[in-house]
C-alpha cells in the first residue's frame, strides 16, 4: 500500500536527518570507490585482458565487501540503503518523507559521484571517466531504478489480497 508523506523543510534540515544524509555519502562513496576500484584494478593487472571467471568472482566479492562495510556504517544512521532504488521503496512505503528521500537521493548521487572522481584521481586519468559521461550514466542509473520500482510497486499485491490468500 502506499503511503506518501511529503514532509517538512524543518525535519528534512535537522542535525538529525542532515547527519543521515552524510552517513548516506560516505557510505555510496566507499562502496563505488571500492567496487569500481577493484574492476578497474583487475583490468589494469590484466592490462585490459577478457575477464575470466575468477576475476569476475574476485569483483563480486570485493562489491559484496563494500556493501557491507557501507551498510553496517551507515545502518544505525541512516538505515544503510545506499541505493535509490532502496530509498524510493522507502519512500513510497511510507517509511521516509519524499523531502528526505529526495536528499537521501542527493547524497547518494553525489557520493557515487565523489567516488569516480577520486578513482580518475587516484589513477592519474588513466582511466577514462570524462565528467559528462560520469553524469549521464549517473543520472541514467537513477532513472532506470525508478522505474523498476514504479514497475515492482504497481505489481505488488495490497495486503488485504495478501491476506485472503493465505492458507
Amino acid at each position: 500500500m502506499v503511503k506518501l508523506a511529503f514532509g517538512s523543510f524543518g525535519d528534512s534540515f535537522s542535525a538529525t536527518s542532515v547527519r543521515s544524509y552524510v552517513a548516506e555519502f560516505i557510505a555510496t562513496l566507499l562502496f563505488v570507490f571500492a567496487g569500481v576500484g577493484s574492476a578497474i584494478s583487475y583490468g589494469q593487472l590484466t592490462q585490459g585482458g577478457a575477464l575470466d571467471p575468477a576475476g569476475l568472482v574476485a569483483i563480486a566479492i570485493a562489491h559484496a565487501f563494500a556493501l557491507f562495510v557501507g551498510v553496517a556504517m551507515a545502518a544505525n544512521i541512516s538505515g544503510g540503503h545506499l541505493n535509490p532504488a532502496v530509498t524510493f521503496g522507502l519512500a513510497v512505503g511510507g517509511h521516509v518523507t519524499i523531502l528526505t528521500g529526495l536528499f537521501y537521493w542527493v547524497a547518494q548521487l553525489l557520493g557515487a559521484t565523489v567516488a569516480c572522481l577520486l578513482l580518475q584521481f587516484v589513477t592519474h586519468g588513466q582511466v577514462g571517466i570524462q565528467l559528462s559521461d560520469l553524469l549521464r550514466t549517473t543520472c541514467a542509473t537513477s532513472t532506470h531504478w525508478l522505474l523498476c520500482m514504479c514497475s515492482l510497486c504497481r505489481r505488488m499485491p495490497s495486503p488485504a489480497s495478501a491476506r485472503s490468500r493465505a492458507w
